[in-house]
């Protein structure tokens, strides 16, 4: 029989395995096209930030009318886009969100505010481009 310690460690280990299959089942990566309308996360291995929005959003962002408006590109900082990708100016922290529509810049959010504000700063950024 384990003890309750080994049990709440597998737990654990479950759980977290878990969020994280759900958070990149939703996570399309940047070399899938940049057609129609697409929000780019741009983010980096060890951010903090990135590592919250994959745990607070990126399970559900799909499902939302937010995700199928905007489908969730992923890139990395500093690699190199597609030619189709034009943006205003490069993504210089981590995350940035930038809406593209048919490949071109239209909105930007520098840095993750957290679940309360992600969501009402992603429907201005989809409210500017229709």
């Amino acid at each position: 029989m384990s003890s309750p310690a080994a049990t709440r460690r597998a737990v654990l280990a479950a759980c977290l395995a878990a969020a994280a299959l759900g958070s990149l089942a939703g996570a399309a990566r940047a070399d899938e096209g940049f057609a129609g309308q697409v929000l780019l996360m741009v983010d980096q291995p060890g951010c903090a930030y990135c590592m919250a929005w994959d745990r607070e959003i990126a399970p559900a962002y799909p499902n939302t009318d937010e995700g199928r408006a905007a489908p969730l590109r992923r890139a990395r900082l500093g690699a190199a886009l597609p030619a189709e990708v034009v943006l205003e100016r490069p993504a210089r922290l981590t995350p940035t969100f930038i809406l593209l529509r048919e490949g071109r810049e239209v909105a930007r959010l520098e840095g993750y505010p957290g679940p309360d504000f992600f969501w009402p700063l992603l429907g201005e950024m989809l409210a500017i481009a229709d």
